[in-house]
């Protein structure tokens, strides 16, 4: 829940040059995973290659411009959600994402198992 209110304030309020470009898309490949994941019963990493593919897959939609193409260029939520500008940046800032996903869940698989 705290991921969720953290991506809603970063885009609705935050806009500057780091957190929301950079910051906020890495959050939100976070954000998506933890999501599935609280009710989903897959592979960890299976989940964590879906949402990656996932964003990428958003991203081209922004390349394509699919906001126009759906006729939703006026609506803001739309427009939050699916974004309306491509940058390879945000291919980037998914991946790190995706490793930053591995590595806690990595983290915490060696943790839970070293417990004695």
């Amino acid at each position: 829940m705290v991921l969720f209110l953290t991506e809603v304030v970063i885009a609705l309020y935050v806009h500057d040059d780091f957190i929301r470009p950079f910051f906020g898309d890495v959050l939100v490949v976070i954000l998506i995973y933890c999501f599935l994941m609280s009710f989903l019963k897959v592979s960890k990493i299976k989940m964590a290659v879906f949402v990656l593919l996932f964003a990428f897959g958003i991203e081209l939609g922004q390349y394509c411009d699919l906001i126009s193409i759906l006729h939703l260029q006026n609506s803001r939520l739309a427009r939050v959600v699916i974004g309306t500008s491509y940058s390879t940046a945000d291919l980037g800032c998914y991946l790190v994402g995706f490793v930053l996903i591995l590595l806690v869940e990595y983290w915490l698989e060696n943790k839970k198992n070293n417990k004695v």
